[in-house]
C-alpha cells in the first residue's frame, strides 16, 4: 500500500498532523459504538512489538498508528517510505484541544499525579473554554480501582479519552477496557499533561524545528540517558529489517 510506510512490520499511514485531526473529526461525526484506539507509535513501542505479541496485537488492532518521534520519520525516509511528518501524542493533543474548542468536543483525562491533573484541567479550561472536560482521574491508581474508573468514563461517554499513563501501559489499559469505556476515541499521550500543567517544559521551538527535542530533554534530564539508548538501537535494527 502506497499510503502506508512499514517500520519493522508496523504500518504507519502517510498522514500529516492536519490529516490525522481530520480523520479523528470524521470518527467523532460517525457516532460509531466501537471505540477508536489511536496508538502514538514511538521507537520504544515498535521495538517492544518485535518480542511482545500481546502488544503487537494491540497495535495491529488499533484504528490508527501515528509516527510519534523524528526517529520513526527519519527511518521511514531512509527506507523509501517517506512519512510526511511526526505526529506526536503531545502535539496531537494540543491540535485536538484547538479543534475541540471550535467543535465543542468533550474530554476525559486519565493520568499524571492529582495536582498535575488538576492544574492541566484548569489550563485547558482557560485556554480552550468551549472544550468540555467531563472528568479526570490521576494515574496513581491500583488495579482494584479500574472498575470504578471505567464505570465513571462509561457513564460520562466522552468524545476523547486522553490516557497519560506512559507507553505501553496506556495502550494495554485502553485495549483491556475497550468494549466498556463508551468513549469515541482513546489516545495514549505519555507525559503530555505534565507539559500542559507547566510541570515539564517543552523544548524551545528552534529545538523542535531541528528535530532535537530528545537532545534538549536529555540535557535537561540527564537521568533519561538509559531511555535514549533505545534510539540508536532502534535506528540500526529498523534500517536492517526486511519489510514484507
Amino acid at each position: 500500500m502506497d499510503n502506508v510506510a512499514k517500520i519493522m512490520g508496523i504500518p504507519f499511514p502517510k498522514m500529516t498532523m492536519d490529516q490525522t485531526v481530520q480523520v479523528l473529526d470524521e470518527v467523532i461525526d460517525q457516532h460509531k459504538s466501537e471505540l477508536f484506539h489511536v496508538v502514538t507509535g514511538n521507537p520504544e513501542i515498535v521495538m517492544s512489538c518485535q518480542h511482545d505479541q500481546s502488544l503487537r496485537s494491540i497495535v495491529d488492532e488499533a484504528g490508527l498508528v501515528t509516527a510519534d518521534g523524528i526517529g520513526i520519520v527519519m527511518v521511514s525516509r531512509l527506507k523509501g517510505g517517506h512519512l510526511p511528518e511526526r505526529v506526536t501524542g503531545c502535539d496531537l493533543l494540543f491540535k485536538l484541544l484547538e479543534a475541540g474548542n471550535h467543535k465543542k468536543w468533550s474530554f476525559y483525562f486519565l493520568g499524571a499525579d492529582d495536582a498535575t491533573s488538576k492544574r492541566a484541567a484548569e489550563v485547558i479550561s482557560q485556554t480552550y473554554p468551549n472544550v468540555s472536560i467531563l472528568g479526570r482521574h490521576h494515574g496513581f491508581f491500583k488495579q482494584e480501582d479500574d472498575a470504578r474508573i471505567v464505570q465513571e468514563i462509561q457513564s460520562l461517554a466522552p468524545d476523547f479519552l486522553i490516557v497519560a499513563l506512559g507507553a505501553p501501559y496506556a495502550e494495554r489499559w485502553i485495549h483491556k477496557y475497550k468494549s466498556k469505556l463508551n468513549a469515541k476515541i482513546a489516545i495514549g499521550v505519555g507525559g503530555s499533561l505534565d507539559v500542559i500543567a507547566g510541570k515539564v517544559k517543552r523544548a524551545p521551538e528552534v529545538w523542535q524545528k531541528l528535530h532535537a527535542e530528545w537532545l534538549y530533554r536529555l540535557i535537561k534530564q540527564p537521568s533519561r540517558w538509559r531511555r535514549q539508548l533505545i534510539l540508536p538501537r532502534f535506528a540500526i535494527k529498523a534500517l536492517m529489517f526486511r519489510e514484507h
